[in-house]
């Protein structure tokens, strides 16, 4: 299935029926009087957040919803039946935004969670309504109140634990493979992560969600490469994990570019807490490994953990260093 974060669509909430204007007229009654019904009520549009999706892709096949508009209003004092509501089902995780891309509406974090983003119009009042004792004869009826209609963006924010993080080729996709049973793309070239993807990594008796991120690379923030496209989904995560390619030179150098990245994207994204893993450790001799680590920790002012995605090595350390912090910004 392909990912799809962001989507534009068109809603309106059903109109209300318009109200009658009849009269009793039956055989052997003289005054038979006004009996003209009310109009139904238009739809609402609902949206509710479900937990088998996690994706906005059905958006790009359909944009428009429109709610049932209510019956009209009948003789013999007969109401017209009120629309259907029309339900929007979105992935949880998912904001709703203004028209302007900037004003959040609501915010669908909850599986169940439901939302009236548009009322249907009220029905409008038959003639049976305008009865009294002075006009016993009302010729007028009221039309139904037209629906609400809008545009609105949908923004989907993975919902995950550990947001990972690291320059192209660092190996994410391979950690991934390796501690969740997600089976990303992997090849040996930059760029193989176009889109993000979540596995759950079960540990002891616990268990939490690892959301893997297209590579950054220098200027994102600026829009080079892939941009800062897919670094809202880090922001629900309660810690980072930041992977370092060990094979190549500098490693702090890497390690400072994607913490400018994230520092200049804003959401508070360098505040949360992070843990550091030297990846490919297997391609380098003992000194090397150390002396990298040691820079990666001056650099970071954080414990730097060895490990080799490839080959499955040294990977408890690290995956236990998340999970204290998973539990810690859980309980707090």
């Amino acid at each position: 299935m392909k990912f799809l974060d962001q989507a534009k669509i068109y809603i309106r909430s059903g109109d209300g029926g318009a109200g009658c204007a009849s009269f009793r007229r039956e055989k052997f009654i003289e005054y038979g009087g006004p009996n003209g019904g009310d109009g139904g009520r238009g739809g609402d549009i609902i949206i509710k957040g479900v937990s088998n999706l996690n994706t906005l892709i059905d958006f790009r096949y359909q944009q428009h919803f429109k709610a049932e508009r209510g019956q009209n209003g009948m003789g013999k004092n007969r109401s017209g039946k009120n629309g259907e509501d029309l339900i929007i089902k979105v992935p949880v995780g998912t904001q709703l935004l203004a028209d302007d891309k900037k004003t959040v509406i609501a915010d669908i974090n909850e599986e169940g969670q439901t939302i009236v983003l548009a009322k249907g119009g009220n029905g409008g009042f038959g003639n049976a309504h305008f009865k009294s004792s002075v006009n016993q004869s009302p010729r007028r009826a009221n039309s139904g109140l037209e629906g609400q209609e809008m545009w609105i963006w949908l923004q989907l924010k993975l919902i995950a634990d550990v947001g990972l993080v690291g320059l192209p080729n660092a190996g994410k996709s391979t950690f991934l493979h390796a501690i969740s049973r997600a089976r990303p793309k992997i090849a040996d070239y930059p760029f193989t992560t176009l889109y993000p993807q979540l596995g759950v990594v079960y540990l002891a008796d616990h268990e939490f969600i690892l959301a893997d991120l297209p590579g950054l690379i220098e200027g994102a923030h600026e829009g080079a490469g892939l941009g800062t496209r897919f670094l809202n989904h880090v922001e629900r995560c309660q810690v980072l994990c930041h992977l370092i390619d060990g094979s190549q030179e500098d490693v702090a150098g890497a390690y400072k570019i994607i913490r400018h990245e994230l520092k200049s994207y804003g959401a508070n994204l360098v505040d949360k807490p992070e843990v550091i893993g030297l990846n490919k450790i297997d391609l380098l001799t003992e000194e090397e490994r150390k002396k990298k680590c040691k820079a990666l920790e001056k650099a970071s002012g954080h414990q730097v953990f060895p490990i080799s995605a490839g080959l499955g090595q040294d990977l408890n350390p690290l995956l236990y260093a998340l999970l204290h912090y998973v539990r810690k910004e859980k309980e707090y």
